[in-house]
This record gives structure tokens, C-alpha cells and sequence, in this order.
């Protein structure tokens, strides 16, 4: 039925309630039920309604006519906003749009898509390890791929539009179209937690893409080369147009089996020539520890080559401006050389070689690549980083890759 006031005319309906106005005292009193259970503002409450969700949240919505559409709009939730408030907020949005006006713009409006994400993006960047790429990455995400639905407000937003969104992506491009969900889930928990809307519309929306059963199965693993290949492989490197510093970083990355990410942020500070040893900070390892790494005489080399053509600067690995080097430059390289793997790819050669070419103990190799060990049980007894052992891995591996024909074995 629709509600008439003489001050706005009959711009809203009311809910399927019962005609009786709520209380302050009511309000107060209602217990949670099994599932979220809606209480009207009686008739002539403009479309106000009390939501009371199972954890005991209580929260105002605001059924309203927008532009012929009826639209729900968040008012808070209680006690924050005392039932008094909600109803003046309510009877305000009413009047608003009765002059042509959009209560989602004002003040205690609903925010869009973007607005939220800007939100998320304030929340979790103190968590983040690189709070400015980050950032950047989820707002060229939005951007690039749903810059229409970033405008709407989030309480608008259907499973069908999350549904489009995505499916544009889903098939060809799996990893990108996973994140982009990842992240409008977010956006959207965020939503309901804040009383705007009751769903998660990405939930319904991941539910209608196809194919979904073979996601576990189907982990892609990095492209990686036979250990044998590897020493070739740096040798072609070496004899490329590349920047000397990316191709010796590139060479050092190899022979400590690091992330590119450990390789790239390294500092001088972090380096200890006189005892072979690299400390990599707990921020820039993945595991959140600090790790040290015994250098081996092959890495020592790379150092010393890489202080002779640095500079007095504190970046061992710079690029030809003297700055750290961007994510994709040792990508980039392999690329250009027709490498068939990524920088990551090492890891896994390392990994192989140390299982079949030698007798080293697989937690010493598991050590050596900063890996969790995943047992607790294991893990509560296994306090040592190897340090010894994993110096003598190293010096191995670095044979290998130096004398390839030969092999270095244990």
C-alpha cells in the first residue's frame, strides 16, 4: 500500500507490516530471532523499518521511491541512532525526493562501489607490505574492469551486474577476474557489516560462474626449468643488451633461490660480506620473518661485480636512473631471451636439484627457501634455522650452476 503525507504526497509504500509504530522502548527490548527479522514504523513512517540481525546488530533501513525505483537506504544502525533520528532522517529523505533530490548524496547517504573500496583501501593498508602498490593495483582493478559498477551505490548493486562483471573476465582471464572477486567480496562484507544491504551479492554472483568445480585442481604452478638448464639459461642472460644491473640481479636471485621481491628491495645495510651472510628483513619476506642467507662464493662474486658498476649508492641491484627496480624487470629479461620460466621458476629448479642430485635433508632445503614448516608438531621442535647446513646447500648449488657437466652432489 502507499503511504500519503500531505507535506511530500505518495512518494513511498510501506512494508508488509503490521500498521502499529514502533517505541523507543521496543526498540530497546527486541531480541534477535534465528534470522533477521524486519519491524515497520507502523503507517506513515515513510518506508522506516528496524532491522534485527541474529548477532544482535540492529540496524534503520528506509524503503523509498527514487527516481520511479524503490530503493532501500541505510540510516544507521541503534543505538547510535535513536528511533527519533531515524524517523526525522526518513521523513528528510522523503521530502528531499520530493523536490528531485537523491538521499544517497547526502550526508548519511549510501556510498557507491568506488567509495567503499577507497574505504577498504584505508582499512587494510597498514596491513599491507606494499600499502602503495597495493592500493594501486585494487583501484586500476575497478578502473579497468568495473568502472561503471564502482558509480553505483552499493545497496543498487545485483548479483546479475557482479554476475556480468566478472563473467567478461572468467573464462579467459581466470586470475585476474579471481582477484577482481576477492575484492568486490570485500567491498561488500564491508557493506553488510555497516547495516547498508543483508547480502553479499558477489556470493550469488560466484555461484552462476561456470566451471568453478576444477579451481583446486587446476593451481597453476610457476614456470620453471630443469635444473640442468638453469647455468645456459644465465649464461644466454649474461650475453644479452640487458641493464648489468638487472642481469646481475638476476644471477644473484638464481644462486640464493630468493623471491624477486627479497631480490630487488636489497640493501647494502642488509649484507654482510666479511661473513658471507644476507639478512632480508622480516617486512619484505613473505612469511613476515627475517631471514638470513648464506652467501655462497658464487653470490660473493655477484657482489663484488655488483659494487663495482653501482656506484656509491645503498642499492646493490639499481636500475639505470640509481632507483629499485620495478616488479617486472627481471620478468622482462627472461622474456626478451626467450627463457621459458620466471624468476620464481628458480626456486623450483633449486627445489629439484637439491631432491635429485643431492642427500641434503629436506627441512635443510625447505630452509634454505624460507618455507614454513607446515607440521606443528614438527615445527615445534625445529627451532634452528640451519644456518650451517644450509651454507653448505648453497656453496653446492653454486658449484652446479659453475660446473654444470660435472654436477655437485652430497
Amino acid at each position: 500500500m502507499w503511504c500519503y503525507d500531505k507535506s511530500v504526497g505518495p512518494l513511498i509504500r510501506t512494508l508488509s507490516l503490521p500498521p502499529k509504530k514502533l517505541t523507543a522502548a521496543f526498540v530497546s527490548r527486541v531480541r534477535p530471532q534465528p534470522r533477521v527479522k524486519s519491524y515497520g514504523d507502523g503507517r506513515g513512517g515513510f518506508g522506516l523499518t528496524l532491522d534485527v540481525h541474529p548477532t544482535g546488530v540492529k540496524s534503520w533501513q528506509q524503503r523509498i521511491l527514487i527516481n520511479g525505483r524503490q530503493t532501500n537506504i541505510g540510516l544507521g544502525k541503534y543505538p547510535a541512532v535513536p528511533l527519533a533520528t531515524a524517523r526525522a532522517n526518513a521523513l528528510d529523505n522523503v521530502r528531499l525526493v520530493r523536490r528531485g533530490g537523491d538521499p544517497r548524496r547526502q550526508g548519511h547517504a549510501v556510498p557507491t562501489v568506488m567509495e567503499t573500496v577507497e574505504k577498504v583501501i584505508a582499512r587494510d593498508a597498514p596491513t599491507w607490505r606494499n600499502p602503495d602498490r597495493t592500493a594501486r593495483e585494487w583501484r586500476d582493478a575497478f578502473r579497468r574492469h568495473a568502472s561503471d559498477l564502482g558509480q553505483r551505490p552499493v545497496d543498487e548493486v545485483t548479483s546479475a551486474e557482479c554476475t556480468a562483471v566478472l563473467g567478461a573476465l572468467w573464462n579467459d582471464r581466470r586470475d585476474t577476474a579471481s582477484k577482481l572477486r576477492q575484492r568486490l567480496a570485500a567491498v561488500f562484507k564491508l557493506v553488510v557489516a555497516e547495516g547498508r544491504r543483508h547480502d553479499n551479492p558477489v556470493d550469488a554472483a560466484y555461484a552462476a560462474l561456470p566451471n568453478r568445480r576444477g579451481d583446486a585442481q587446476r593451481k597453476r604452478h610457476h614456470a620453471a626449468l630443469p635444473h640442468g638448464e638453469v647455468a645456459a639459461a644465465l649464461e644466454a642472460v649474461e650475453a644479452s643488451d640487458a641493464w648489468a644491473g638487472a642481469k646481475l640481479a638476476l644471477r644473484f636471485l638464481v644462486l640464493t633461490a630468493a623471491r624477486s621481491r627479497e631480490v630487488r628491495g636489497a640493501d647494502w645495510e642488509e649484507i654482510d660480506l666479511g661473513h658471507a651472510v644476507w639478512t632480508v628483513p622480516a617486512d619484505r619476506m613473505k612469511a613476515g620473518v627475517e631471514h638470513r642467507v648464506p652467501l655462497s662464493t658464487g653470490a660473493l662474486d655477484v657482489l663484488r661485480d655488483a659494487a663495482a658498476s653501482a656506484g656509491s649508492g645503498s642499492l646493490p641491484f639499481p636500475t639505470v636512473r640509481g632507483k629499485r627496480m620495478y616488479d617486472n624487470a627481471l620478468s622482462k629479461i627472461l622474456r626478451d631471451e626467450r627463457v621459458g620460466c620466471v624468476p620464481h621458476g628458480f626456486r623450483s629448479s633449486f627445489r629439484d636439484w637439491a631432491a635429485e642430485r643431492t642427500d641434503f635433508p629436506r627441512t635443510v632445503v625447505e630452509a634454505a627457501l624460507a618455507h614454513r614448516v607446515p607440521d606443528r608438531v614438527e615445527a615445534a621442535y625445529f627451532r634452528s634455522d640451519l644456518f650451517d647446513r644450509r651454507r653448505d646447500l648453497m656453496q653446492a648449488w653454486s658449484d652446479y650452476l659453475t660446473l654444470p657437466a660435472e654436477g655437485a652432489t652430497r
